[in-house]
């Protein structure tokens, strides 16, 4: 599928809409820096043309990088489950490097991207399970919400939701524009 709505590229987006991406999602901020930005990951340029709601969303997006109270590992397996599930190339090659990063194996990452057997700890388990749940029937079912709960408190129960939420409803944009991973931006 080309794409249906084109990312901007940073020199299209007024200064005004760059100055509200800056104050709502601080990791924008590299991106529009003045000498030696790194290029700019083409869904910044996607959101750039809704600022309305990029920097919310944005915000949003960073608060559960950022901010929340599950470790990296655990937000980065429950991403990459979300985006193979959601069969998102864009936010599984973005994540690559951040799960790898985050400490997740590269046994772990093939095991998400062939959904195949693995030797996963019984919250890894649970968390995948959520995952294929929340997609699939929009509800972590009685079983599994059990055994989150014997691994997880109440703010971890509600950021999994969150994650998987997000990045859920991220998926559907990226894939219905068509913004591919391997896009150019400027």
């Amino acid at each position: 599928m080309t794409g249906r709505v084109r990312p901007l590229d940073r020199h299209d987006i007024d200064a005004d809409v760059v100055a509200r991406l800056r104050s709502s999602f601080p990791r924008a901020d590299k991106f529009f820096a003045e000498s030696g930005a790194p290029p700019m990951p083409p869904v910044l340029g996607l959101l750039a043309r809704h600022p309305g709601i990029a920097g919310p969303w944005l915000g949003f997006s960073g608060a559960l990088l950022d901010g929340g109270v599950l470790d990296a590992r655990t937000r980065e397996l429950l991403i990459l489950a979300t985006a193979r599930r959601t069969a998102s190339t864009y936010v599984w090659e973005e994540h690559l490097p951040m799960a790898a990063v985050a400490g997740l194996a590269a046994d772990d990452v093939a095991a998400i991207s062939a959904n195949g057997a693995h030797d996963w700890a019984a919250a890894d388990r649970a968390l995948l399970r959520a995952v294929e749940e929340l997609v699939d029937l929009h509800c972590v079912g009685d079983d599994t919400w059990k055994v989150l709960a014997d691994h997880f408190d109440d703010q971890a129960l509600l950021e999994v939701l969150f994650v998987v939420g997000t990045y859920w409803c991220l998926a559907m944009v990226l894939n219905s524009t068509g913004l591919d991973a391997e896009e150019e931006s400027s």
